[in-house]
């Protein structure tokens, strides 16, 4: 089925060749709930408990293409979510690590990205995404898969120069803008508006960090 949306996303514009090579390795019905799977190559999003949602296909190698991604790059995952996102990264970066808010979900991925899928690759963590991951810190890629008020500056902090980021930015769900932001040798940040978007906010708290 993964060849089949990945042949889908070719005709709706996704042109980067590994990007269409790993949504052709990644079985997404393993990241939606069990009677939600007729529906997982769909493209939109699905509900996956706690409020929240795995993105539309189109709209999750959109952003993985606009990473840039060549292979060895160490990048933050900020809402892991269902995990299907960080499955993605983890068959086209170097090391990918995930950050969720929600104990339950994080778990979830788990045991899909490190015990059904084996991903060697995949660093987890329960935590406020807002805060990124410092100790691992930097960063060559950083990507956002929940809308914050404004481009979060610790996050900005934690991008390695000549790195980029994507993010959707928005107060209210109508009116999210998806950036691309680029940071400079020496520090500077290009920014770019590239996609009007819908995502589940960010939510920032104190869980329990592991």
């Amino acid at each position: 089925m993964s060849a089949e949306l990945a042949r889908r996303l070719s005709a709706m514009g996704i042109l980067d060749r590994r990007v269409l090579w790993a949504v052709a390795q990644i079985p997404r019905e393993l990241f939606v709930p069990e009677w939600l799977r007729p529906e997982a190559e769909a493209d939109r999003p699905l509900p996956i408990g706690h409020g929240q949602t795995i993105s539309q296909p189109y709209i999750a190698a959109f952003m993985t293409e606009r990473l840039g991604l060549v292979g060895a790059e160490r990048v933050l995952e900020i809402g892991t979510g269902s995990g299907y996102q960080a499955a993605l990264l983890a068959v086209l970066a170097g090391q990918v690590y995930s950050v969720e808010i929600v104990p339950e979900l994080s778990a979830r991925a788990a045991e899909v990205l490190l015990g059904r899928l084996s991903l060697g690759n995949v660093r987890l963590r329960v935590g406020d995404g807002a805060l990124g991951w410092p100790e691992e810190a930097p960063f060559d890629r950083i990507l956002v898969t929940a809308a914050p008020r404004e481009l979060p500056p610790l996050l900005l902090e934690q991008l390695r120069p000549g790195g980029r980021m994507v993010v959707p930015v928005g107060e209210e769900v109508e009116v999210q803008v998806l950036k691309l932001v680029e940071k400079a040798e020496d520090g500077a940040l290009a920014v770019r508006d590239i996609l009007p978007v819908r995502f589940v906010p960010m939510t920032s708290g104190t869980p329990r960090l592991q």
